[in-house]
């Protein structure tokens, strides 16, 4: 596998990370309620799914998930539904604590959780990351060298560049709340943000295969 493939698949993969959807809306709502800095809890989740969705594609099951239009809906539908759910809960909060620095051990050690959870959760709700990785994988692997060393090359790539794309979004959410501390105007972004997990949701559950 050349440097050339590796600039070239790196390249495609950041570009279709980068590009704004429900898990980088989602760390940009945890960075402007947790901070950056445990927003990278969050990250962690969304890495472990990506590296499951990545490897899934590699064995070949990506082809049966794609092929199997009843289990594919079925995971469409269960990822639009929590969008939507996570929306209203965002939409209709009434505590609105961006950035708090009030956060003691234990709610620290439960809100960890959940932001991974969360995560994770939103990632795997979407599983045309598996379609769009069940269609790029193919095109970087060179069918003379040893594929075990060339998957955990793509597989390592695509972890490293989801953490780092949803880290962005994630300062970028400190950076909100530092910008806009005020506790109405963040009631008013937590509720455009809510609104658009919503419309992702709907997005997600109306868009073909």
């Amino acid at each position: 596998m050349s440097f050339n493939f590796i600039l070239l698949f790196s390249m495609t993969v950041f570009v279709a990370s980068i590009i704004p959807g429900p898990s980088m809306l989602l760390a940009l709502t945890h960075g402007m309620h947790y901070g950056a800095k445990r927003t990278i809890v969050s990250a962690l989740g969304n890495v472990t799914v990506t590296i499951i969705q990545a490897s899934v594609s590699i064995a070949g099951l990506g082809t049966i998930l794609i092929a199997s239009e009843t289990t594919f809906q079925l995971i469409k539908w269960i990822g639009a539904a929590y969008l939507i759910y996570m929306g209203i809960s965002m939409f209709f909060s009434s505590k609105i604590s961006l950035s708090s620095n009030k956060f003691n051990r234990t709610n620290k050690r439960n809100s960890l959780r959940k932001m991974y959870l969360q995560a994770a959760f939103v990632t795997a709700g979407n599983p045309k990351a598996i379609v769009f990785f069940t269609a790029v994988f193919p095109q970087f692997i060179a069918p003379n060298a040893a594929y075990l060393s060339q998957f955990c090359i793509l597989i390592s790539l695509c972890a490293f560049i989801a953490f780092n794309c949803f880290m962005i979004y994630a300062i970028a959410g400190q950076k909100i709340v530092s910008l806009f501390s005020k506790a109405t105007i963040g009631k008013y972004i937590q509720r455009i943000i809510g609104s658009t997990f919503i419309g992702a949701g709907i997005g997600l559950a109306a868009s073909n295969k």
